[in-house]
């Protein structure tokens, strides 16, 4: 596969007219990323697809459940449907999984319980780990899309249910509301440490390139957030992040020892409980 085009501006409220529902990007043949309207939700939740010979993984499907304001059903539908015209596979299956179960990541799910050849993940511990074969560290799980093996490990901190997935394909690790460039919002300390460095011992061994998470929250000024509840971002960090922003994730994350409350680093605000 070609190297990602994740050289985009993600629609933020700020246009000054009507946005879609999702704004869809293809960083390349087989992995779209789509973005909920922030005009629709002021989480804005990014959602990707990532599409095989064989199945395709959606990740997330956003905070919003009304099918007839946020079809997400017919836009997936659609991208899988162009996708096979190029690529035909008789019973391509889909499965709906989740980077944790947050409402903001699951609420679109009901669209999907009737769709032929699909799987919807449940939202437990058990299910998530049973689906993707994590063992008892939350190492070790895969989901094989025919000719594109992702990789899964647990990552809890932020939710019980956390996963990032590894795709070699493009050199990215999904990482959920883990890493992103906004509020980390830190439910079992001790559990997200571990979590984040087994994220940079999983980007050191891979070699992944890139770190995309589901909301951006960071403005482009270093340290400043967009309020919690904005439904407007005024200049917004870009999406994707670095290892070398990981590394800071994590050493920010061990400088803050633990104390509850908010503390404020220039790519991230971490919120420890």
């Amino acid at each position: 596969m070609s190297p990602l085009d994740l050289d985009v501006t993600w629609h933020s409220g700020t246009s000054g007219g009507p946005e879609p529902a999702f704004q869809v990007h293809r960083a390349d043949e087989a992995t779209v990323v789509l973005r909920q309207s922030i005009t629709t939700h002021f989480e804005a939740p990014f959602l990707y697809l990532l599409l095989g010979a064989e199945r395709a993984l959606l990740l997330d499907t956003g905070a919003t459940a009304d099918l007839e304001a946020r079809p997400l059903r017919a836009l997936v539908d659609a991208l899988v449907a162009a996708w096979l015209e190029q690529h035909p596979h008789p019973g391509h299956g889909l499965v709906v999984a989740h980077t944790h179960a947050h409402g903001d990541h699951v609420a679109g799910d009901g669209q999907f319980a009737d769709r032929p050849d699909t799987v919807v993940v449940g939202h437990d511990v058990a299910a998530v780990h049973a689906f993707f074969g994590l063992g008892a560290d939350g190492a070790g799980g895969h989901l094989d899309l025919g000719g594109r093996i992702l990789d899964v490990v647990a990552i809890p901190g932020h939710h019980e249910t956390s996963i990032a997935v590894h795709d070699a394909a493009t050199r990215a690790v999904l990482t959920g509301d883990t890493v992103y460039p906004g509020r980390l919002y830190v439910d079992d300390f001790p559990a997200f440490t571990r979590s984040l460095s087994l994220l940079q011992d999983l980007v050191r061994r891979t070699g992944a390139e890139h770190l995309l998470g589901a909301h951006v929250e960071m403005s482009d000024v270093p340290g400043v957030d967009h309020p919690r509840g904005s439904t407007r971002h005024d200049g917004e960090a870009p999406l994707p992040m670095t290892p070398a922003q990981l590394d800071a994730v994590a050493a920010a994350a061990a400088s803050t020892g633990g104390v509850a409350g908010q503390h404020v680093f220039d790519d991230v605000a971490i919120w420890i409980d």
